[in-house]
């Protein structure tokens, strides 16, 4: 069979042969093959540069994926499939990346993890999850978490919403709060209860006196339309214990107050 025309289509070649056959092929594949206009090939070469055209552009693909940022090896995976790249590839162009070190996932979830050694906010439950959902295994998991030190984050983490909220709740409202949050980012307990000893969290009166009148003046006139009397304080009342105020300073601020 003889190539009757190649020509060029965006990313991809078009082959075509004077048995009216065609395909689309990479540059790659032109090079790899010596392809040219009134090269004769047989049906088994064909069969060959389709093969290699199909690997080749699913790698060209994946490169490109990659170039955006590091992927995993599932992402490249989903990627590819994605594109409709064939099945019986895929495996082949994945190993062929790896191989090459374009993809390495032991690699990945060490940067993960040293990036938020350095600058993140996330504990390793949280961490583990993700790069879990990344398709990253068990082993490199543990292998890389290995590497950080989380109660150093887990102060930073504490010291930094500290910072943020001891100006606007209550003591034991903002140790709830710091407990909470840094859970909530995937440390363990022991890490949690370190890093909240480890804080200044003394009880200001003066602090907390400004903070409970500015929550009275928001609460009671919402209140103050239903209710009136001791129903107005009992309302008060809880709606103060919600924000984690103690019973005396709420108590001392409604007989003020009211």
């Amino acid at each position: 069979m003889k190539i009757t025309k190649i020509e060029k289509k965006k990313r991809l070649y078009l082959l075509e042969l004077e048995s009216s056959d065609k395909c689309y092929i990479t540059e790659d594949t032109i090079v790899r093959f010596m392809l040219s206009k009134d090269k004769d090939i047989s049906p088994e070469e064909l069969k060959e540069i389709q093969e290699f055209a199909q690997f080749s552009y699913g790698k060209n693909l994946a490169l490109y994926h990659i170039s955006l940022k590091q992927r995993t090896r599932k992402e490249v995976q989903d990627y590819l499939v994605k594109h409709e790249i064939n099945i019986n590839y895929i495996p082949q162009i994945l190993d062929n990346l790896e191989v090459n070190k374009w993809i390495d996932d032991k690699e990945y979830a060490r940067k993960m993890i040293q990036s938020n050694q350095y600058t993140g906010d996330k504990g390793p439950f949280v961490l583990a999850q993700k790069l879990a959902q990344k398709g990253i295994g068990k082993k490199e998991i543990a292998i890389a978490l290995a590497e950080a030190d989380f109660p150093e984050i887990a102060q930073r983490v504490a010291e930094k919403i500290h910072r943020k909220y001891k100006e606007k709740l209550p003591s034991q409202a903002l140790k709830t709060k710091i407990l909470q949050q840094i859970t909530a980012k995937g440390f363990s307990s022991t890490d949690t209860k370190i890093a909240l000893s480890n804080l200044d969290i003394e009880k200001d009166q003066e602090t907390e006196t400004n903070l409970i009148y500015k929550e009275l003046d928001k609460q009671f006139p919402k209140y103050a339309r239903k209710y009136e009397g001791y129903e107005l304080t009992q309302r008060l009342t809880q709606a103060l214990a919600r924000k984690g105020f103690s019973f005396d300073d709420i108590k001392s601020a409604l007989r003020d107050y009211l």
